[in-house]
């Protein structure tokens, strides 16, 4: 008899995963050269989607010849997280995981306890990769975090891209996976309490006082309540939809880039009127962002006023942007410069 079939369903998402790893690593690597077979770490906090990976890892990685390790990250938030994370390393150890080790950090405030803590956590996560040479790190995201993702994305009001959620592969050269997108956190809750594997809550994800709490704990329930059950599914799915239509518009603005600048590579307002809004704004948000704008302080409403100099033409002034930068209109081109 096979394994239960939430064991079964978190193995083949790490496996078809796990794949795509060697394939990456043998595309890089000269095919006469004995390589060393390629680390994959999973992220683990001791929760059940982050342990439901963690198990279903070391089950697969021995199967392909990958080397599998865990790193679990201390927020140093709570009284006794040091304890916690060393529980959580002795956990992914008794599961054959090495190297499994605990990063400790330190959360700072910029944008709030929810990013910072999240800042914190992927700069421990990429300098562990670094130093293990890791090809991939794991990331233990289900359906239903894909869900809350683009909602609050739709809740920001900040156009597809927001809408598109979280990457299946993401980070710098892919480095990060999330296999279980397509799965949701009731089938890693069982796929933990099948095989006994013991499972910590984060007194965090029930806090009210954070965003992404408050929605799980009241606000997708209440969908579900007055639209159905199929909420998370149907909103991990525009996740996917929102994506493929974001990454068509960019690709298309990196096109029509080219075709509105004139000769001395300055942007021309009549060619950037001609072209569809959504493709115009993404030109103006990637000429604002190179000349020094940083990207996470620039919102929708800047774009907007930098577009109506192009669209709403009044002889408007200057307008001032994040990072100092400022836009304007001279002779019919658009100027951006450093202020």
């Amino acid at each position: 008899m096979g394994p239960h079939p939430a064991v079964a369903a978190i193995r083949l998402a790490v496996r078809r995963v796990l794949h795509d790893v060697l394939n990456d690593h043998r595309a890089h690597h000269d095919p006469h050269e004995t390589a060393t077979p390629p680390l994959v770490l999973v992220a683990c906090s001791g929760g059940a989607d982050s342990m439901a990976l963690a198990s279903a890892l070391a089950f697969e990685a021995p199967k392909l010849g990958v080397r599998a390790g865990g790193i679990t990250v201390d927020h140093n938030l709570q009284a006794g997280s040091g304890t916690r994370a060393a529980e959580v390393v002795a956990r992914m150890t008794a599961l054959g995981l090495t190297p499994a080790e605990a990063v400790s950090v330190t959360v700072g405030r910029a944008g709030g306890p929810e990013a910072a803590a999240r800042d914190a956590r992927y700069a421990a996560l990429d300098g562990a990769a670094q130093r293990h040479q890791a090809a991939a790190i794991l990331l233990g995201h289900t359906r239903d975090d894909q869900a809350e993702t683009v909602l609050l994305g739709l809740a920001r009001g900040s156009g597809t891209r927001s809408l598109s959620g979280m990457a299946a592969v993401s980070g710098a050269a892919g480095r990060y996976r999330r296999p279980f997108l397509q799965l949701d956190r009731q089938t890693a809750r069982k796929a933990c309490m099948v095989q006994s594997l013991p499972v910590w809550d984060d007194p965090h994800n029930a806090d009210p006082a954070y965003t992404r709490s408050r929605l799980r704990q009241e606000g997708l329930p209440a969908l579900e309540k007055a639209l159905g059950k199929g909420v998370v599914e149907a909103l991990a799915r525009t996740a996917q939809l929102s994506r493929d239509d974001a990454d068509a518009l960019d690709h298309w603005a990196a096109e029509a880039d080219r075709s509105v600048r004139d000769d001395t590579g300055r942007l021309e307002c009549a060619k950037l009127y001609a072209l569809p809004p959504a493709v115009r704004r993404r030109v103006l948000r990637k000429a604002v962002i190179e000349v020094g704008s940083p990207a996470g302080s620039l919102f929708a409403r800047h774009i907007e006023e930098v577009d109506r100099l192009i669209t709403g033409w009044r002889g408007q002034g200057v307008i001032n942007l994040p990072g100092r930068v400022e836009a304007q209109r001279q002779g019919g081109r658009l100027v951006i410069r450093q202020g």
